[in-house]
């Protein structure tokens, strides 16, 4: 018989599902109950909740060990596919090329450095050949994230970042997983940490000259709403708050422009932005100037630029009523007042999302996204910004790419970096020659063996929803698998956020297509794939687009043949992982496995607790059901641990990290008990993982990630009867 698991008792180990006590306990809002049986799992620091979680992975160890020969025989095809001892290509800031290395056997990178050589007959802007597993001359090794790991089950580097002049590395190191972090300063001239430590901040840090340090505090709930300012050997005692933001659904973010002229405060919500600069040519100590009040409804960043030696400011600004994808206009600093008196570079279109620019001295780099496509466009400013330009477009040949910029640290460079990749291209990085346009391939993934890239093909469907909107999918394919056939897919789905799920190339994905399956990506509303008004329509009060337009697209790869609902499982993560648990409610038989990743599975529960990491900043993506009983009640509707019913669902994994501050460990535990409890005994097997040292990205060190990931698509495969490598 089953064992149950009471909150006053010890795991008991069983080939038996493990059935989670009910607990009931009534939530009361608006005047709606609802009685919640498995509440108590929310005590972190109850051992009986440890104790279960125990059990829980305890069972899922024991039921998917057969799958071992599998995971193993991935893992092993993704290791010789990866060169293990390797190097970044280096990256020139100041008077060092900067990169880093990894080694064959360790887990974690090495930051390292080289001088630049001005002299004889080397570029001083091509970057050195470096021989990986082989040190340069002059090379100095900078931070061992191995050294920092040792002693630690979980790992993670937040701040990396050097002074202009080399002198100074800040770092800042998580290790439990919760992502707040501890800063360090070490002097790179001695090798010496220096006294001044700083604990439990944001990510990130942002040096001006040799001697400011500027970081983000968080509060109680996780949200970065503070700027402080630190001298170098100073009593952290002695820092300056220069900025705090006392609404909640607002996060700030700090960082310099390119030019090193302005340090940019920015706080944001879901909807609306607000930028403050200091110019640094006057003092680091000196105030924050707002660029523009914030306005509700109307976001906007700027970045700096010197045309014909005056200062500008490039306004990137849409809003949710007018021009909600975006334009692009300009101003002279201090100066922005009413955008619609902005002299317009990039007007609105309604078929194209303005995504960003990227500014230096003589160029400016424009992203866009075109039908889902991301876009880049070039303008030149003449020597040291002579003169305005006018955007000309990046060419690529591929249909389905990824691209921008990257490795771009210097105001003023004669070469422009791009990184490109797709589903069948591995990351490359491009140097554009800006004074003759000619364009070198300066790094390529590398993919070792007997890997031939010409047997992969990508391509877009489209498919139309109840509604009428026209849905994009993503599809990657061995070019031998037919289409009009039944073939094993996986449905990956995500739909949140604005989130773009744009192409990349994956090594794990090989060990898929290579058995037969069809690698399908659903761009469903509720992300930005197709510009603004794509996310509006996935948001608060029309989120159930999200969820059914990811079931028009299985039911589109259905009724095509290409697959049945025994070869098809289905895969998200986060809020990802809310659209799986919807649709394992409203469309379980179409499935033969569905994979929740870190599973955002109790939506209600925790947008009704404002005291949680992100709640309130979260209402204007979800709504606010705390003080609103339309919300509380649409999203009653489909909340999927609120809804599991007595019907037969497919077998189900849900994976999820102890130490995860954006989506806490409870949710998924809270679904999987509910599943167990209410499911039909025909269903498939109830599965649920919890690393007890991570967090919301899951396990820490490249191996153990690939270890698990060759786990989680060992179980898929198994799902969709895809077991065997093809020919």
């Amino acid at each position: 018989m089953d064992s149950e698991h009471r909150p006053d008792s010890s795991p008991t180990p069983s080939p038996e599902p493990p059935v989670a006590a009910k607990v009931p306990y009534t939530r009361t809002f608006h005047g709606r109950d609802f009685v919640d049986n498995y509440e108590w799992l929310r005590d972190k620091g109850d051992p009986a909740v440890r104790a279960y979680l125990d059990e829980e992975n305890a069972y899922t160890r024991a039921r998917t060990s057969h799958l071992t020969p599998l995971e193993d025989a991935v893992f092993t095809e993704v290791k010789s596919c990866i060169r293990e001892t390797d190097m970044s290509l280096p990256v020139r800031s100041g008077p060092w090329w900067y990169f880093s290395r990894t080694e064959e056997g360790k887990s974690y990178g090495t930051m390292c450095r080289i001088p630049v050589r001005d002299s004889g007959d080397a570029d001083p802007w091509t970057p050195p050949e470096i021989i990986p597993g082989h040190a340069a001359p002059d090379e100095q090794v900078i931070l061992d994230s191995n050294d920092l790991a040792e002693g630690h089950e979980f790992f993670s580097l937040g701040a990396a970042s050097v002074t202009l002049d080399g002198r100074y590395l800040a770092y800042s190191v998580d290790v439990t997983g919760d992502e707040r972090f501890d800063l360090r300063v070490k002097d790179l001239s001695t090798g010496e940490l220096l006294d001044d430590r700083i604990d439990g901040i944001s990510y990130g840090a942002t040096w001006v000259g040799d001697s400011w340090l500027f970081y983000q505090r968080v509060d109680e709930a996780w949200r970065p709403h503070e700027v402080w300012r630190h001298r170098i050997g100073t009593p952290v005692s002695e820092d300056v708050r220069i900025f705090h933001e006392d609404d909640e659904h607002f996060w700030v973010g700090v960082g310099v422009t390119r030019s090193e002229r302005y340090l940019l405060v920015s706080t944001a919500s879901k909807t609306t932005s607000e930028t403050w600069y200091l110019d640094l040519g006057d003092s680091a100590g000196g105030e924050l100037t707002c660029v523009r009040p914030r306005e509700q409804g109307v976001q906007y960043d700027v970045d700096h630029a010197v045309v014909d030696g005056e200062d500008w400011w490039l306004v990137l600004h849409d809003s949710l009523a007018h021009r909600p994808n975006g334009e692009l206009g300009r101003c002279r600093v201090g100066t922005v007042g009413d955008l619609d008196a902005l002299e317009v570079m990039v007007p609105h279109r309604d078929d194209r999302r303005v995504e960003g620019v990227d500014v230096f001295s003589d160029h400016i780099v424009l992203a866009t996204r075109d039908n889902g496509v991301e876009k880049l466009s070039l303008m030149t400013l003449g020597e040291h910004g002579a003169h305005w330009g006018t955007f000309e477009p990046v060419e690529f040949d591929e249909e389905l790419y990824s691209a921008g910029t990257t490795g771009n640290s210097e105001w003023e460079s004669p070469v422009l970096r791009i990184s490109y990749t797709s589903y069948v291209t591995p990351a490359q990085v491009w140097e554009i020659d800006l004074s003759t346009g000619r364009r070198v391939l300066r790094r390529q993934q590398e993919v070792l063996g007997d890997v031939d890239l010409t047997r992969y093909t990508a391509s877009r469907r489209w498919v139309t929803a109840s509604d009428g909107a026209r849905i994009p999918v993503s599809l990657v394919h061995r070019t031998d698998v037919p289409l009009d056939r039944v073939n094993p897919v996986l449905l990956y789905g995500y739909g949140s956020y604005e989130a773009c799920m744009d192409p990349y190339f994956s090594v794990f994905r090989l060990s898929m297509l290579d058995r037969g399956v069809v690698y399908a990506v659903a761009h469903v509303r509720g992300g930005g794939e197709m510009g603004r008004t794509w996310y509006e329509q996935g948001r608060g009060l029309h989120k159930k687009n999200t969820f059914t337009d990811f079931i028009a697209v299985a039911d589109d790869l259905l009724a095509s043949g290409m697959t049945a609902p025994d070869r098809m499982v289905a895969e998200g993560g986060s809020a990802g992982g809310l659209l799986m648990g919807a649709v394992a409610n409203a469309a379980p038989d179409r499935f033969a496995g569905i994979e929740a990743v870190v599973p955002f599975v109790d939506p209600l529960t925790s947008m009704l607790r404002p005291d949680l990491p992100l709640t309130v900043t979260e209402w204007e993506e979800w709504g606010d059901p705390f003080h609103d009983p339309e919300v509380y009640d649409y999203m009653a509707s489909y909340s999927p641990y609120e809804n599991v019913t007595a019907q037969r669902y497919p077998a189900i994994l849900a994976v999820s990290g102890f130490n995860d501050t954006r989506v806490l460990y409870v949710e998924p535990s809270k679904w999987v008990a509910a599943l167990r409890a209410t499911a039909s005994p025909d269903s498939g097997e109830i599965l649920l993982k919890t690393d007890m040292s991570s967090g919301h990205g899951g396990v820490s060190g490249r191996y153990a990630k690939w270890r698990q990931t060759a786990f989680e698509i060992a179980w898929e495969l198994d799902r969709m009867g895809a077991t065997e490598l093809l020919p």
